[in-house]
């Protein structure tokens, strides 16, 4: 069993020995599956700036070049984003040199975290207040179809906000207008509470959602603001992200290997998405400038023009979006976006521009901003909502599931607004409330340090078993050589995180894996002072220690439990390492070095032991 264990965790810690290649890392954004063709094209590219790569490697995520020094990484990653274009993502990498015998068995090295790589740390507020809004105002629209549907006349449904209450009144002609109202609804939303009013002779009815709604729309904000930032990190082309929920309504984001700050925080905090309109053809644009306003109309400006009137009715939102990519109009060459919808989305949109043909659609591009401003000398975050038609074209015939949207200033702002349109819209609002960057030789003298404290503390452990314990401190040495063998191993084989507080966890194991075996030979000891024969005393060594090992280590597998349910990032960072070296230690501290005494001592009579 020792021998198996040994085998197979020295294979699997194997992979963490070999570092890790400059790499860069293409992909494309279209869907595109990349081929051999596509390989020698690349090959091509690169010779002829006089750069060769180590290796290609088609998987997939991609194409990945592996380089033999960072320089050439750099250099060949400003190449390719030159000659690729748009349709393709290229990224910095750096990709683990582990050879091919060992990645057929399934080792891979474990990773390393934003502490120990460099990067960046972002810590994101959700506002989880507006997502409930949002369910509001959709249930604004959706009330006028229900009560158009069955025939009910109403005077005004509007969503509402009224000393910390909110909801949706709407407001009818007639009592039993409003029974009926409510009966339709009840059996439509279950999730809604009801109340009733009679105010100015109209019969009003509120709606509200009940706590358990408010707190799944809040939780499910969260959760889809998560998938949105995981789609954009993949984007991106970041390897080993980190995104993980922090209490009620933060995020955290970890992007290991990525220095351009402002880029990350563009993509990932931006709220852009897009509404499609039609252009109202009731009352006059003047009317509206003027502060009129008009019936089922909603005044807007178009980029780098005038205003313009366009319908309140929303026939499709950006959530429809499947696929968009970047390139450009075949017409005017000027940016353009190509969009893709979902099947659903495909119907309205076939259906709205069917019954439209010849009438002017717009495209609304809707972002959500945040601004410091000074108000009463303190500085305060103001958020605020920009919203510009980026398009109007007039509909030539019905529209399916394809179409491509112009009007844009940029190859830049076509790209952004491509990407995320793939990566699908916030559920929420986020502000990144914490933001850190970890430089790659701040991450290098981590491991360094880290490594130096590992080896210190390794290497002062076993100068004092030796000395103090002799040809049993031996047997506790070779026990905790192979306890730090099998704790990477395990790392790797979960492919965990290693972070610092991670490597303090193994330091600790380290001190703390021979409080064992100091048990065991403080026993072994007294039962030779009390006459045992060397044998019995082996025996009883090990036999009588156990109970007080077993709970001493089992208390502190409890504490390192806690630590990880209750804990952050790197709190969980170091229990998992402590819990691995927990269990890992008891197997060597008693096992390994119970066999080591065995095949020493075992079948010999002797009448001294080394000890």
């Amino acid at each position: 069993m020792i021998a198996v264990v040994v085998v197979v965790g020295g294979l699997y810690a194997l992979p963490n020995l070999y570092g890790e290649d400059p790499a860069v890392q293409i992909s494309s954004n279209r869907d595109e599956i990349l081929d051999t063709r596509f390989v020698e094209r690349i090959e091509r590219q690169l010779a002829q700036a006089g750069i060769t790569a180590n290796s290609m490697e088609l998987n997939e995520r991609g194409l990945l070049l592996r380089f033999g020094n960072e320089d050439k990484q750099l250099t060949a990653k400003d190449i390719l984003s030159d000659s690729l274009g748009n349709g393709y993502i290229v990224a910095l990498n750096l990709a683990p040199a582990t050879p091919d015998w060992l990645k057929s068995l399934g080792a891979s090295p474990m990773y390393l975290g934003l502490d120990l790589r460099g990067g960046v740390h972002f810590l994101m507020q959700v506002d989880t207040d507006a997502a409930v809004k949002q369910s509001y105002e959709r249930f604004v629209s959706d009330y006028r179809s229900q009560l158009r549907g069955e025939k009910i006349r109403y005077l005004s449904i509007e969503h509402y906000e009224h000393k910390g209450r909110a909801g949706v009144a709407i407001k009818l002609r007639k009592a039993e207008d409003r029974e009926k109202a409510r009966e339709v609804l009840r059996l439509a939303y279950s999730e809604l509470e009801f109340s009733e009013i009679d105010k100015d002779g109209a019969a009003l009815l509120f709606t509200t959602l009940k706590k358990s709604a408010v707190t799944e729309a809040r939780n499910m904000a969260v959760q889809q603001n998560i998938t949105t930032l995981r789609n954009r990190v993949n984007e991106l082309g970041v390897a080993e992200p980190v995104i993980q929920r922090q209490g009620e309504s933060r995020i955290v984001v970890q992007l290991p290997g990525v220095q351009d700050t402002a880029r990350a925080k563009e993509i990932l905090g931006a709220t852009a998405t897009l509404e499609f309109r039609m252009v109202s053809d009731k009352g006059s644009v003047e009317s509206a400038v003027a502060g009129r306003p008009v019936a089922g109309a909603k005044l807007y400006h178009e980029r780098g023009g005038g205003p313009i009137l366009l319908r309140n009715r929303v026939m499709l939102t950006g959530d429809r979006v499947i696929d968009a990519s970047s390139g450009m109009e075949s017409d005017t060459g000027s940016p353009a976006v190509f969009i893709t919808l979902d099947g659903k989305g495909a119907t309205i949109f076939s259906d709205v521009t069917r019954e439209n043909v010849g009438k002017l659609m717009a495209v609304v591009f809707i972002e959500v901003k945040s601004e410091t401003r000074k108000i009463n000398g303190e500085k305060v975050k103001v958020k605020r909502t920009v919203e510009e038609v980026i398009s109007v074209a007039r509909i030539r015939e019905p529209l399916g599931k394809r179409f491509q949207i112009s009007g844009l200033d940029s190859t830049k702002e076509a790209r952004d607004l491509a990407l995320l349109l793939r990566a699908g819209a916030l559920a929420a609002p986020i502000e990144i409330v914490e933001e850190r960057t970890v430089g790659p030789s701040l991450g290098q003298d981590n491991i360094d340090q880290g490594f130096m404290s590992v080896v210190l503390g390794f290497v002062l452990v076993l100068l004092f078993m030796a000395f103090w314990y002799r040809g049993f401190g031996m047997f506790a040495n070779i026990a905790l050589a192979l306890n730090l063998v099998l704790i990477i191993a395990v790392l790797s084989m979960l492919q965990a995180t290693l972070t610092l507080p991670g490597i303090a966890g193994i330091v600790l194991t380290v001190g703390i894996a021979v409080d064992a075996n100091v048990l065991i030979f403080e026993r072994i000891r007294e039962e030779l002072r009390s006459g045992s024969a060397t044998q019995m005393a082996i025996d009883a060594g090990f036999n009588k220690a156990f109970s007080t090992i077993a709970d001493a280590n089992i208390t502190t597998l409890i504490a390192a439990v806690v630590l990880f349910g209750f804990g952050t990032g790197p709190i969980k960072g170091f229990a998992i390492t402590l819990s691995i070296g927990i269990l890992t230690s008891m197997f060597t501290a008693i096992i390994v070095t119970r066999a080591a005494a065995n095949l020493t001592y075992g079948g010999r009579k002797t009448n001294k032991l080394s000890i």
